[in-house]
């Protein structure tokens, strides 16, 4: 059987294999210079690998330490081809950092700077749980298969910022506890999670969001984007018993909260694992269809759909009618200006804006 070929990720000089020989003879640096014939200085060159072993060196060597000239000269062959292949190695997980929204993870405190630049891909790549930046690209070739996105058009996408934005809400998912994956007690508890719509203040509903998903195996986590990062939803089952729900707040609004989770909550139960990712090519419309419809039915129920897109477009009648059907005004707003019943900067004073 063929074994692999070994490249470890350092590179010795010949050098090394000198300074051994010299300490097991007891061969001082002085004495071995004046014995190649050469100045300290050389000697420091070429023990710290920066002189290339010529075929004289390399019979000076034999003359001197013993091993064959062609020793010598594979030997100086292989480290300057191990310290190409560093290069090349490392130049393509600085071109990796340059992909990822490093700034942005830092501020987040999702990653403390790193002491030095070198650590900076160590640090990146524990945050990961990758032992690899190719074992990176391997795992996140295809984001597809482990998460649905709701994205908008309207901003640029950087698949490593996706990433980045996705490991994120696995890291904070795993602190909640859940019971096992339930559908059935998932769907039934839409109503009371329905009724926190109502809530104007983020830190107030959301653990309670939180804590009723949490009941049915649903793990919901709100991660601020990075710099790149378009989607404001994902779902991906983290296990057979726990999935996880993630939301962005990309418009700080509490309409697009609110319809990106229950668009969310869709996917989850009626669909199967497989992608969702909205205005690309592999998107299924006919999916994404189906979870913007159930949204929209849960936010406000079918019977009171026409009654909603008939309103005058006042803010009392909007407010009176959001009372009506038990959800925030803001929500009503977003619903008629998804309609083209309102224009997208009408009535946007009902809207209830988040912060981070």
């Amino acid at each position: 059987m063929a074994s692999a070929a070994f490249s470890p990720d350092w590179a010795s000089a010949p050098g090394d294999t000198i300074a051994d020989i010299l300490r097991e003879r007891g061969v001082s640096i002085s004495e071995f210079a004046v014995r190649m014939e050469s100045t300290p200085e050389q000697v420091e060159d070429l023990l710290q690998g920066r002189s290339t072993i010529t075929i004289a060196i390399a019979r000076k060597l034999n003359e001197v330490l013993g091993g064959s000239v062609e020793f010598w000269m594979s030997r100086d062959f292989q480290y300057r081809e191990d310290v190409a292949r560093l290069q090349t190695v490392h130049a393509t997980d600085r071109e990796w950092l340059r992909e990822l929204p490093l700034s942005d993870m830092i501020r987040f405190g999702w990653l403390r700077p790193a002491p030095r630049p070198s650590d900076e891909v160590t640090a990146c790549l524990r945050f990961f749980d990758m032992p690899s930046v190719g074992a990176w690209r391997a795992a996140y070739r295809n984001l597809g298969e482990m998460a649905a996105f709701r994205t908008s058009p309207s901003f640029d996408s950087s698949p490593a910022s996706v990433a980045a934005w996705l490991r994120q809400g696995e890291i904070e998912s795993e602190a909640i506890e859940c019971g096992s994956w339930n559908p059935a007690g998932f769907e039934a508890s839409l109503a009371r999670i329905r009724a926190l719509t109502r809530r104007k203040n983020l830190d107030r509903f959301l653990p309670e969001l939180q804590r009723v998903c949490s009941e049915s195996g649903v793990a919901v986590a709100v991660v601020r984007p990075p710099t790149g990062c378009r989607a404001s939803g994902a779902t991906r089952f983290l296990s057979k018993g726990k999935a996880l729900l993630l939301l962005s707040l990309r418009y700080l609004s509490d309409d697009q909260f609110w319809f990106s989770f229950f668009h969310e909550a869709a996917h989850l139960l009626r669909h199967e694992k497989r992608l969702f990712l909205e205005g690309v090519e592999l998107a299924s419309t006919r999916e994404e269809s189906e979870a913007n419809e159930f949204a929209g039915n849960v936010l406000v129920p079918p019977d009171s759909q026409r009654e909603m897109l008939n309103l005058p477009t006042r803010a009392h009648d909007v407010i009176r009618f959001a009372v009506h059907v038990g959800v925030s005004p803001g929500i009503i707003v977003g619903q008629l200006q998804h309609y083209g019943r309102l224009d997208r900067d009408q009535l946007n004073g009902l809207k209830r804006r988040f912060t981070w």
